[in-house]
């Protein structure tokens, strides 16, 4: 594994002990040296995951000594951004979902960024048209590491939630990170989602992780904004809640 994916690990792992309470505020993180030892890396790549913590505000504490966990990031419990089906089935429609792919290949540059992999590493990869009351509105492309990716040849992807499917089989599913931001969409995409080539769609791209904060799945969610949208409420007592809404095609609120 490349010193960058490496260090990326260790960021991560350390971040997800961090959401889930392992690492405590005002505690301290386990040294460089048990670091090293834990990841079998070296010091300047357990430096760099470090330094990349701090530059997000969650830890604090000169090189040399034992950081100490600042805050936890602002984020939502796993089970406020629910999986497509969840969401649609809470609202009262019925989700759908057409398979268009699943195959085992090399990592992309990107998955492979966040999954701590190197490109060309062996992941599963996924992409799902998903429905809302049978009409198109997000195209879902996903990749997992391999242990787990492997288990999505046991079940029917068409029947309901890969999330649900993957847990009643043993995987561990806890925490995510979720970017949202705007992009155009591609031919082949928007022959998909029944759109014009160059629309505007929005995606949300989503690290998952299990509680012992190592990434299991890299996703590429593109959705139309006419269909959907997402809202960001927080409060200074509470944690940060993203809610994904669904609008029909005329921009009013799904009956």
């Amino acid at each position: 594994m490349s010193s960058e994916s490496m260090h990326a690990k260790i960021a991560g792992a350390l971040r997800g002990r961090i959401v889930a309470g392992t690492l405590s505020v005002g505690g301290p993180l386990p040294s460089e040296a048990q670091l090293v030892e834990e990841f079998n890396t070296s010091r300047g790549t357990v430096r760099q995951a470090l330094a990349a913590l701090r530059n997000e505000g969650l830890i604090e504490g000169r090189q040399g000594q034992s950081p100490v966990v600042r805050r936890a990031p602002m984020g939502q419990p796993f089970e406020t951004f629910l999986s497509f089906t969840a969401w649609a089935e809470q609202l009262g429609h019925h989700p759908g979902q057409r398979t268009l792919e699943i195959a085992r290949r090399g990592a992309s540059e990107a998955a492979a960024a966040a999954l701590g992999l190197d490109p060309g590493d062996h992941v599963v990869d996924v992409l799902r048209l998903r429905l809302l009351d049978g009409r198109p509105v997000m195209l879902e492309r996903s990749s997992f590491v391999l242990d787990l990716g492997m288990l999505l040849f046991q079940f029917d992807l068409d029947a309901g939630s890969i999330y649900a499917g993957l847990t009643a089989r043993g995987a561990d599913l806890a925490a995510a990170t979720h970017t949202i931001d705007a992009i155009s969409a591609p031919a082949a995409d928007a022959v998909l989602l029944e759109i014009e080539a160059g629309g505007p769609l929005l995606r949300e791209r989503r690290t998952a992780t299990t509680s012992e904060g190592r990434p299991v799945e890299y996703a590429d969610d593109r959705y139309r904004p006419d269909r959907a949208t997402f809202t960001i409420a927080n409060a200074r007592t509470q944690r940060l809640a993203v809610v994904r809404d669904m609008f029909d095609p005329g921009g009013n609120p799904w009956p």
